[in-house]
């Protein structure tokens, strides 16, 4: 049996008073994962262990069936991975966003104002000249999602994820020590202290330079928003993954379909096949036909799947509840549809898991770490009662409540 996860990021909501009570998984029109509920069977899934905050990175390493307790590195590393970096052994990578903040210090999208790739592509060639050094560089990722890598740089620092702070300030949010970690010193690396005030001198002098660039002077003068200082977040040393085949002897080949480097990098370290689709954003305009192709090109070949959109997550961090509804709806009919039609003619069977890796309700505008709805359906399955596929009713799902590396034990079985 082949094995294909298809996961909506951020795709759990809560009830919304303009959707009439209802979440947008409720609301939106979903026919083929209400079939796909009903002819399988679902649960809900633990994403993300206690003490962990509940970023993609987390949750999706825990999706793949993964202990973060032994490999959890950060977000930096694993996107180090994808970009194709190298890292040395005394590398710190840390996710850099470039961010808008308001001229009241407030943070206002943690996107730039929906940066482009075009666009970043400059930003962060100035910052490596001004800023740069043989310790201090940045990596170009893709939009406003990059890479810095701090050589001797200390991992046990704070850093506040800017998705989960917006109208905040962002001085009191700065880089800070992990407690008991201020003054130690691992071996050819800084302190943790040390690390921390570098990088919010770099984070501080960003300002100044990203504020005088043509790209936001011209956007200051349209009104537009501005992407006008980094903020790096989510750092680590390179991790020690054993790759799924390794873990699971079934998966001797599997492929990972993605718009968004973290996932990919989690994807290179789990030894599977990175699959590049042109248009595929991130966003809600994706290329959700070009993925779907991808995707079932490389079930025909490989064992194992996973299929990662992102544009839920986009919109509930933009607080839009009518795109949510329509990148679910997206979903449905562009990706899950069409699987399930094309995979359901095939000679050997394929298992089909959905689920989304955390909740991001739009009307808080964050991660949040709750346990999360999923379907498994393969040809043959038992169903259970569930009718629709919500965060309602998978409550009752025959499965119950999974935690972390069940998820992946569970379907493997199959």
């Amino acid at each position: 049996m082949k094995h294909i996860i298809i996961l909506g990021d951020g795709m759990a909501d809560k009830a919304i008073e303009k959707l009439g009570g209802k979440t947008p998984l409720q609301f939106a029109k979903t026919p083929y994962m209400d079939m796909l509920a009903k002819m399988g069977r679902t649960g809900r899934l633990i994403t993300v262990p206690e003490g962990y905050n509940p970023g993609s990175e987390v949750a999706n390493t825990a999706i793949l069936g993964y202990d973060l307790d032994k490999v959890y590195e950060g977000r930096g590393p694993l996107e180090a991975a994808s970009i194709g970096y190298e890292m040395d052994s005394l590398d710190l990578a840390l996710r850099c966003n470039i961010i808008c903040v308001r001229e009241d210090g407030t943070i206002k999208t943690h996107n730039g104002g929906n940066l482009s790739t075009e666009d970043a592509g400059p930003l962060i060639d100035l910052l490596n000249e001004k800023l740069g050094s043989d310790r201090v560089k940045w990596v170009k990722g893709i939009q406003y999602r990059h890479l810095l890598i701090i050589n001797g740089g200390s991992k046990h620092i704070v850093c506040a994820p800017p998705h989960d702070h917006p109208n905040e300030a962002w001085r009191p949010l700065l880089v800070k020590p992990e407690e008991g970690w201020e003054n130690k010193r691992e071996e050819g690396r800084m302190t943790a202290q040390e690390t921390a005030d570098l990088l919010n001198d770099l984070i501080i002098k960003s300002q100044d330079i990203l504020l005088n660039t043509p790209l936001n002077i011209k956007r200051k003068a349209e009104g537009k928003d501005l992407a006008n200082i980094i903020w790096p977040w989510s750092g680590g040393y390179r991790p020690a993954m054993q790759t799924l085949s390794e873990i699971y002897p079934s998966v001797k080949s599997g492929a990972v379909v993605s718009a968004v480097d973290l996932i990919r990098g989690i994807g290179h370290y789990a030894g599977l096949d990175i699959i590049e689709v042109e248009g595929a954003t991130g966003l809600w305009d994706t290329n959700y036909e070009g993925k779907t192709k991808a995707a079932l090109d490389e079930l025909k070949k490989k064992d194992f799947v996973f299929l990662h959109v992102e544009a839920s997550d986009e919109a509930g961090h933009d607080g839009e509840v009518d795109l949510k509804v329509k990148t679910i709806e997206n979903l449905d009919s562009r990706m899950i549809g069409p699987i399930f039609e094309e995979t359901k003619t095939w000679d050997e069977p394929v298992c089909i898991a959905i689920l989304p890796d955390h909740f991001t309700p739009v009307e808080l505008r964050v991660h949040v770490g709750e346990p999360v709805p999923f379907i498994i359906y393969y040809p043959g399955i038992e169903p259970d009662d569930t009718q629709v596929y919500d965060e309602v009713s998978c409550v009752t799902g025959s499965y119950g409540i999974l935690k972390l590396q069940e998820f992946m034990q569970t379907i493997m079985k199959y």
